[in-house]
């Protein structure tokens, strides 16, 4: 079996055991009614529960959703670097939002990479801080959007893991909402100022557009590839431009839903010596307001 059909297969494999895991850990975390007057409580109160569940959902997929979280994503690239060996990258990411007057709200995004890459180097550690605040009015009917600067900050703790520059720009998000479905899109560009000036500069844009549907039973399919350009590379090694989605399900740990994903992506454009495939297990756990 070659390289690339080998990966696809690790990617396949790694789907359908989060299809697996994530129903069986959705059994587990069901409470079980005690008593014929406690079955028919949840009777009643089965319905009200499916609509919070799917409120809670939409939350959790919106970017600028007025609901602190913290996901922890999990990022396995296959066929990194000349050789095709593994990179794995776990994205810290946690949103607080601000409550500002006239129901605007500032919405805090941090990005914190813990990293452990095979090349060009065997290392591991921090990558660089990347923060967004988003400044977001009362939603237009079904649409939200926000803007605001992101900045990046050198925090990597091998000069291989980041890129030794300070770096800000701007960013904006528009969200649509409605019935079973949540989409929109994620931009943001990033300049450097300051920092190694050995290093090279620093002009990346990031693109997230996202879909998702949501389906009985707090299941929903979605797809949200992380698109990237680097202005300040050469033709042909600018763009990763990944194609994919997957599944996910919104689990309850006693009082705390944690909401549980998968996706499995490939890079039909990348440059030199980055990933062919990529699989994303994300946790995101959830703390709405009471």
């Amino acid at each position: 079996m070659n390289r690339r059909k080998w990966v696809a297969f690790v990617c396949v494999l790694a789907i359908f055991t989060g299809l697996l895991v994530l129903p069986t850990l959705a059994r587990a975390t069901i409470d079980r009614p005690g008593n014929p007057a406690t079955a028919q409580v949840v009777g009643q109160s089965a319905q009200t529960t499916e609509q919070k569940n799917e409120a809670l959902i939409k939350a959790a997929q919106n970017p600028v959703a007025n609901m602190v979280s913290v996901p922890f994503q999990n990022n396995f690239n296959l066929g990194y670097g000349p050789h095709g060996k593994m990179q794995y990258v776990c994205n810290i990411q946690p949103v607080y939002p601000i409550g500002l007057p006239h129901k605007w709200m500032l919405i805090t995004r941090n990005i914190l990479p813990v990293i452990a890459q095979p090349w060009p180097k065997n290392t591991g550690g921090l990558g660089d801080l990347t923060s967004s605040f988003f400044f977001t009015p009362p939603p237009f009917g079904d649409l939200m959007v926000g803007v605001g600067p992101v900045f990046q900050f050198p925090t990597a703790t091998d000069r291989t893991l980041g890129l030794e520059k300070w770096s800000i720009g701007p960013t904006g998000v528009v969200v649509y909402s409605k019935g079973k479905w949540l989409a929109g899109a994620l931009i943001n560009n990033l300049w450097s100022y300051a920092g190694n000036r050995n290093r090279k500069d620093v002009n990346d844009m990031t693109l997230q557009p996202f879909i998702n549907y949501n389906l009985p039973k707090s299941w929903f399919v979605f797809t949200s590839p992380i698109m990237t350009a680097n202005w300040e590379a050469k033709n042909g090694e600018k763009w990763t431009l990944p194609i994919g989605g997957g599944v996910g399900k919104l689990l309850h740990f006693g009082k705390l839903p944690v909401n549980m994903s998968v996706q499995g992506f490939y890079n039909v454009e990348r440059p030199r010596y980055q990933a062919d495939w990529t699989v994303r297990y994300a946790v995101q756990f959830l703390f709405p307001k009471s």
